[in-house]
């Protein structure tokens, strides 16, 4: 049987979750820089930088508590009154921190927003804010996009404009989209006019997976492919399948044992935002994509996604226990043993959006590449128990099985 709350994406990130000294450290670290600079001219940044899985998110979460519980109930605190918002750019995640806001007094639902919702409100003289927190930064939109009545430029520089202290944490592996293209060099850039700190966070904290089998993954998201490793991690189950479909039987029982377990994909298959299902199909495998979520659980936890394949729409942020990855047409390997990125197999037209910024047709190629390898990265990293891979391509599928036999 599932055991929900253990599996949770609220028990994940909890402000009730105990820290580690390094994290516990950082959160007193970001504090202090947080006060001396309420009542400095201008805004401060502090920056968090981290791959996936190096616990970014419930440093911020105790973060957020500590700056709201100061805030509503400690009068001499330099943080009494403040008013304060934790910003995410992510529907499926910011569902989870208002789950979380729920079940403590000093955090309400309406203290986290989409980052577009608070810059429409502050427009329009609603609300002041002193302090920002924003998750998944990487994800902030750095040019207009009218479908998300975004009208500015950069949503961090329409946020500088207002905020006193902006704290945030980047991940540039984890930028998806041309209409959200960041680098650490460009935000480096953005806030270099103001006082700001910065850290770098390096342990793996979601896998129970191997230094090694972490390095592979960076390695494979950065075109260097290389046999996977040997020592994987104590317990943690890699498997490459020559079948989807008993992949999927796999990850059902993965599922039914411990919960939490979900067949992803990269895109290459039809997908179009029209309310029909669209299906990923691959010999007898056949399932539709995950469906607009409607409801409050995020997608994982819902029971009947086990029939649906996540994208990186809905997996972005989230802890599966073991996931399947389908490696769809847009990655393969050539007759040289190298990976290749097929842009023309690619079917996420909303990836690819043109910015007026980026002219230079060879630099275009090279960053449209990179965010399928980013979204690679982040599938790849979903699994805390496990990682299950089949690949489209049989070149590339042979390579991997191979490579474990």
């Amino acid at each position: 049987m599932r055991n929900q709350p253990t599996n949770a994406a609220t028990a994940k990130i909890s402000p009730d979750l105990p820290l580690t000294p390094e994290q516990g450290q950082l959160v007193q670290q970001i504090l202090t820089f947080t006060t001396s600079h309420l009542n400095t001219a201008g805004p401060a940044v502090f920056t968090i930088y981290g791959d996936a899985g190096t616990g970014k998110s419930v440093v911020l979460s105790h973060l957020f508590n500590r700056l709201q519980v100061a805030a509503r109930t400690q009068t001499t605190s330099p943080l009494a009154g403040t008013k304060n918002y934790f910003l995410v750019n992510h529907p499926e995640i910011l569902k989870v921190y208002r789950e979380i806001a729920g079940n403590h007094p000093h955090l309400l639902k309406k203290d986290f927003q989409r980052p577009t919702s608070l810059i429409n409100q502050i427009a329009k003289g609603q609300v002041q804010p002193d302090v920002l927190v924003i998750d998944e930064a990487h994800l902030l939109l750095s040019q207009a996009d009218h479908y998300n009545n975004f009208y500015g430029n950069n949503q961090l520089s329409s946020l500088l404009a207002t905020a006193k202290v902006i704290i945030v944490v980047f991940d540039e592996t984890q930028v998806l989209r041309m209409k959200s293209f960041w680098t650490e060099q460009h935000l480096a850039q953005l806030v270099a006019p103001f006082p700001h700190a910065t850290y770098r966070l390096t342990h793996q904290f979601r896998m129970q997976a191997s230094d090694d089998l972490v390095r592979w993954i960076n390695d494979f998201t950065h075109r260097r492919i290389g046999p996977l490793p040997t020592d994987v991690g104590t317990g943690y189950d890699l498997r490459v399948f020559d079948d989807a479909e008993q992949m999927r039987q796999a990850v059902v029982q993965r599922n039914n044992e411990v919960g939490l377990s979900r067949i992803v994909a990269t895109s290459g298959y039809p997908s179009t935002l029209d309310g029909g299902k669209h299906y990923v199909t691959e010999g007898k495998f056949s399932l539709p994509w995950d469906q607009y979520n409607y409801t409050s659980t995020p997608w994982a936890e819902l029971p009947q996604t086990i029939n649906e394949v996540g994208s990186i729409y809905t997996c972005q942020g989230f802890d599966l226990n073991y996931v399947g990855i389908i490696l769809g047409p847009p990655v393969s390997l050539d007759t040289d043993d190298r990976l290749q990125i097929n842009l023309d197999r690619y079917t996420d037209v909303e990836a690819f959006k043109k910015r007026d910024d980026l002219t230079d047709p060879t630099e275009i190629t090279r960053i449209k590449q990179q965010l399928i390898l980013n979204s690679i990265n982040v599938l790849m990293k979903r699994g805390v128990k496990g990682l299950y891979l089949y690949a489209h391509d049989s070149r590339l599928r042979h390579y991997l099985h191979a490579s474990t036999a």
